[in-house]
């Protein structure tokens, strides 16, 4: 049961990642190792080689082709600039989980800091949910994030998220946002 792809949006072209993808990931990776590496696991923000990068990528397309994990690529419409990342993991109460004993999903994403507070993180979590909707076993959305990270934390609350409590994983504990989707 693949999730759809490319997605777009007004703004936004959603994709899976491909290796092909490494050349162009790297100096966004390089560039905003500060801005990334307090939020999110080093195995995502680390600006590792562009070899690694490839088999990195290879992985995530792999994960993607057999519902293991959907890591779409934000791209800017408009001049195709690779902006960020938006991920969909398939989980139940405790952890991420496969597919078919989840009954929720959970949404990750990371921007490059130059295009933050643009709306675009915003953009992409909703047609993910979109898409999410589409999962019947999916029942809810959730959202983890540091509290400390005031722009991630602001991401479910536009969207209307709850916040629902929160997850402690072993360096600090996260907030977890939730949002139902079906009514």
């Amino acid at each position: 049961m693949p999730l759809p792809h490319p997605l777009h949006t007004a703004r936004l072209l959603l994709r899976p990642w491909t290796p092909d993808d490494a050349a162009s990931l790297h100096p966004i990776l390089v560039a905003n190792w500060t801005h990334l590496s307090p939020w999110i696991p080093a195995r995502v923000a680390d600006p590792a080689t562009v070899p690694e990068l490839v088999v990195r990528l290879a992985g995530c397309a792999e994960d993607f082709t057999s519902d293991c994990a959907w890591r779409y690529a934000v791209i800017a419409l408009d001049d195709r600039r690779i902006l960020g990342e938006l991920a969909l993991f398939p989980r139940d109460a405790a952890a991420r989980v496969e597919l078919a004993r989840a009954d929720r999903v959970e949404v990750g994403y990371w921007l490059r800091s130059d295009d933050t507070g643009r709306g675009f993180v915003t953009e992409a979590v909703a047609a993910a949910l979109d898409v999410a909707r589409g999962v019947d076993r999916f029942e809810r959305a959730e959202i983890h994030c540091d509290p400390r990270n005031a722009a991630s934390r602001a991401v479910p609350r536009r969207l209307g998220f709850a916040l629902a409590g929160a997850a402690a994983p072993a360096a600090s504990p996260l907030e977890v946002w939730t949002s139902a989707l079906r009514p």
